[in-house]
């Protein structure tokens, strides 16, 4: 139960800064306007306070972990929002970090 809401929480925060680097990104780069822009700067810090949910206290762990999660996340989103296609290697790029954010979070410890 802890692995599964472990995930959700990674899959939420990924959601929430994507999305809010995303929404900067169209306000600033596709010139969509500073309401995009603080939409963007309000998910961003949303992301912050859902990485503090995680069940491990462990702040560096965490974000090293999420990192997998984000190189993955960032590739799907823009998959969905751009029509972006990633190759082979994106994708055995993406599966490597996961990977890892498996092994950093949920490998058996000693504590």
């Amino acid at each position: 139960m802890v692995v599964a809401r472990s995930v959700a929480l990674f899959a939420v925060a990924a959601l929430f800064e994507i999305g809010g680097a995303w929404l900067v990104w169209q306000g600033a780069r596709e010139h969509r306007g500073w309401i995009w822009i603080g939409a963007g700067v309000i998910a961003l810090g949303v992301y912050g306070f859902v990485a503090t949910l995680q069940p491990d206290g462990e702040f560096g762990r965490i974000l090293a972990a999420y990192g997998g999660v984000f190189v993955a996340g960032s590739i799907a989103w823009g998959m969905v929002a751009d029509g972006y296609r990633p190759d082979r290697w994106d994708v055995t790029g993406a599966l490597i970090c996961l990977a890892g954010m498996a092994v950093i979070m949920y490998a058996p410890r000693n504590h």
